[in-house]
């Protein structure tokens, strides 16, 4: 969304509280019809974003090696208020109506989209999740000057959403569980809370490690992240909440965040003009030092993991060195060639199949999976 934030000075020489985070670069400008990204998933090796509050009821395929947007997805039944993040698990893609800068809105919503619609075609329908704040009775209008602003959502579990406050007030941000069914309800707040020091705009859950990440700027616009771990069950803050300062940045509106691995991520900021400053959107990565969870191995040279083995939806190909995929049926006939990394197995009948994986060494290995 726009904002208006008056930048009086802007001081230098800020440190990072962690050094978990490093090698925060831009990798290039995102392109005209993306200048206000807002929300961002990778899938399908590709980064999936939307702009934000006016722009069109559509979700681009952006490429990460060129910068070129391949695709463009329409969601028919849905309308840009002010979508603000967007999220996703095995088999659906959420998009978060969520922005309300002045705390007036009643019409909050967040759009389900089917994987596999999204794969196929160019114009889904969407499911609509409903909420409202359980604890919101002033509905008056009051411009970024509101507790009631959400621009961070997450995938968290096969239930359950996150939704995370923008507090536009004190800084003090709050999560909500949002069920992932279609329907209407009132979100009750978490019990415990961040004190954000600043304004939180996206989110991502790594399910490879178990950390959240939220991004966001202060007051000066100077980007930061959040990592939440070792927290208990759904108190998403109970635990370990430490910031990293990018301070290889200046002003920057960062908007959104994704995961690429378990060590890998991507930001999108937006573009803005502040008088006397400015700035043009751009698409930054970073890197971490985090490994996967014991459920979920670490992927070692010509490793290869594929899962969930049996696969209902789609099946997800885990290595480091990735040339071509291939699945043939039990008569040794081929079905599918590609380099995806995430496949869809909805095409497949239920059975036995096996999947090649062919390796950048020229080296090959093959599995057995099971459709159901």
């Amino acid at each position: 969304m726009k904002i208006i934030i008056s930048i009086v000075v802007f001081v230098l020489g800020i440190c990072n509280a962690t050094s978990q985070i490093s090698g925060a670069i831009e990798k290039f400008a995102l392109p005209n019809n993306l200048i206000e990204s807002s929300g961002a998933i990778f899938f399908n090796n590709k980064l999936i974003t939307h702009n934000d509050s006016g722009g069109e009821n559509k979700l681009f395929e952006l490429d990460t090696i060129s910068g070129l947007v391949t695709r463009t997805v329409t969601i028919s039944n849905a309308t840009n208020v002010d979508w603000e993040d967007i999220t996703q698990d095995d088999t659906s893609i959420y998009v978060g109506d969520i922005g309300n800068n002045s705390g007036n809105r009643t019409d909050l919503k967040i759009y389900k989209i089917n994987k596999t619609d999204f794969v196929n075609t160019t114009s889904v329908i969407a499911e609509t999740i409903a909420f409202s704040y359980a604890s919101q009775t002033d509905f008056t209008a009051h411009s970024n000057n509101t507790e009631w602003d959400s621009e961070a959502l997450v995938s968290f579990n096969e239930t359950s959403l996150l939704l995370f406050s923008k507090n536009w007030v004190d800084g003090i941000t709050k999560a909500y569980l949002v069920p992932k069914t279609q329907g209407a309800y009132p979100l009750s707040v978490l019990t415990t809370t961040l004190n954000s020091d600043g304004l939180i705009s996206g989110g991502t859950y790594n399910p490879l490690t178990g950390k959240l990440f939220l991004v966001g700027y202060t007051e000066l616009l100077q980007p930061f992240v959040w990592v939440s771990e070792n927290f208990i069950g759904n108190d998403i803050f109970s635990g370990t909440n430490t910031q990293t300062l990018l301070s290889s940045f200046g002003f920057e509106q960062t908007e959104a965040i994704t995961f690429v691995n378990e060590n890998r991520y991507f930001i999108t900021s937006e573009s803005f003009n502040i008088s006397p400053f400015s700035d043009y959107a751009k698409l930054i990565s970073f890197s971490t030092n985090d490994v996967s969870l014991s459920s979920a191995p670490v992927i070692v040279e010509n490793e290869v993991i594929l899962y969930p083995n049996p696969v209902d939806t789609f099946l997800n190909i885990r290595s480091k060195n990735v040339n071509s995929i291939e699945i043939y049926d039990t008569r040794s006939v081929l079905l599918y060639k590609g380099n995806n990394t995430s496949v869809n197995m909805n095409v497949f009948h239920k059975g036995i199949y096996i999947v090649k994986v062919n390796l950048k060494d020229n080296t090959s290995q093959i599995e057995k999976i099971v459709k159901r």
